[in-house]
């Protein structure tokens, strides 16, 4: 892939034709892209094992860890992941590196190609070319991330995966997947398929048991986080156990107590699925080896961080729902616990999302929250909106038109303080935002 991040490439082109094809961004449902994949040969029926991976909040983190230690362990995998934060080349992965710009322009044309016009959504016909390219490069497993709920996901053309993984599930989306936790948690449960094993993350009661009906109606061994497998920190190392014994492993090297159990849940996933068992020396290498662009990542150089103040940490997150907003804040005050320092946020959120449940987080924990409007999204709220949100949960903020005029606003008001520690700033509240940072930082 050549150029920089703001070069307009040809897949940029195809890109942008093939979300003509729907009128809809989003429109669950199988048909449109079973269609296609039948029209392409039925790629889906000719991979390599598949771990599918959903839930509200860790798939990710979770999908990164599977990838590190298989790929410590000497295995190939292919990874799909949405959204991508710079690039789309990021969604898919083959064999641990991005795909290229010529095969993926080769790819979507050719998808495009034989979808004839039809009508079919952006995410359903790139998530053909993504298991199109899977066949078409030797690999020892696929890890699929749904994208949005998983019943009716475009990813849910496997029939047998490996193993399902159900990371932990709470409100977000609520316009596609309903409006109750059990209704939630139905959608995700949809990957279950019979006799394949499920691994299931940290739950709420009405999740946790609708899951645990599922899985017993399919025939689908199933293992439950505070049950047959669980993980903690214990003097600076983080300690694994399950019916196969007790690992005494490293932190991951992804930040924050919620990545502890975003690493157990990867462990547990690979010990059950056995085409892909991984040695115990593979699991610490890939604990200490994980990469995760934009959660809890401490940007260290760049323009933005030349504009904070002396000294000052900078993280950016994609934290964009209240449950994911506690893990942050937890992960946060984990940081201030070791190395005190006063926490300046900077919010920019989508119009779907709820403000004040992400907000009510930090009550306590923020000195300042900055808002912001995520630069080129129309669904963006407007910093105003965002300021009143924060400050009907209490929060002292202030509006800015920028991400870089939040860091100047936040060296001012350092300056004006008795605190000779210098800031923590968090950049949170949307992927969208924290791909926006990576690219205005280089």
């Amino acid at each position: 892939m050549s150029g920089t991040p703001r070069d307009t490439l040809a897949s940029d082109e195809i890109l942008a034709r093939l979300t003509a094809l729907h009128p809809k961004m989003i429109d669950l449902s199988l048909g449109r892209i079973e269609r296609l994949l039948g029209k392409l040969g039925h790629p889906e029926r000719r991979l390599p094992p598949v771990i599918h991976v959903a839930g509200t909040n860790g798939k990710g983190s979770t999908v990164a860890f599977i990838r590190a230690i298989l790929e410590a362990s000497g295995r190939r995998a292919h990874v799909y992941t949405s959204p991508h934060l710079v690039r789309f080349h990021e969604r898919i992965r083959l064999s641990g590196k991005p795909i290229d710009e010529d095969q993926l322009s080769a790819l979507l044309e050719e998808c495009e190609d034989q979808n004839a016009g039809d009508p079919i959504t952006f995410f359903e016909i790139t998530t053909a070319a993504a298991m199109l390219a899977f066949t078409r490069q030797k690999a020892d497993a696929v890890i699929l991330e749904v994208g949005l709920g998983g019943k009716l996901d475009a990813t849910n053309v496997i029939d047998r995966p490996a193993v399902s993984v159900i990371t932990p599930i709470d409100f977000d989306h609520q316009n596609y997947l309903g409006n109750s936790l059990k209704e939630i948690a139905g959608e995700k449960a949809g990957i279950i398929k019979r006799g394949v094993p499920v691994i299931m993350g940290p739950q709420q009661d009405d999740a946790r048991d609708l899951i645990e009906r599922k899985a017993q109606a399919f025939d689908a061994p199933l293992w439950m986080w505070g049950q047959e497998f669980a993980a903690h920190e214990e003097h600076r190392r983080m300690v694994y156990q399950d019916e196969h014994g007790l690992l005494d492993l490293p932190l991951p090297r992804l930040t924050g107590p919620h990545q502890i159990v975003n690493a157990a849940t990867a462990i547990a996933a690979l010990r059950n699925a056995p085409s892909l068992k991984v040695s115990d020396r593979a699991i610490e290498d890939g604990l200490m080896s994980v990469e995760w662009p934009g959660r809890l990542q401490r940007l260290t150089h760049g323009p933005l961080v030349s504009c904070a103040p002396k000294g000052a940490e900078v993280w950016l997150d994609g934290a964009h729902n209240p449950h994911a907003a506690r893990a942050l804040a937890h992960a946060i005050a984990d940081l201030e616990e070791r190395t005190p320092r006063p926490l300046y946020m900077i919010v920019g959120m989508l119009q779907t999302k709820d403000p004040r449940g992400f907000f009510a987080a930090f009550r306590g924990l923020a000195k300042h929250v900055t808002t912001v409007a995520i630069p080129g999204d129309p669904s963006t709220y407007g910093a105003g909106q965002l300021y009143d949100a924060a400050r009907a949960e209490d929060l002292e903020a202030h509006p800015a038109p920028s991400v870089e005029d939040a860091i100047l606003q936040i060296e001012a008001r350092a300056a004006l303080t008795d605190s000779k520690v210098p800031p923590r700033i968090l950049i949170c509240g949307s992927l969208h935002l924290a791909g926006v940072v990576l690219r205005e930082n280089g």
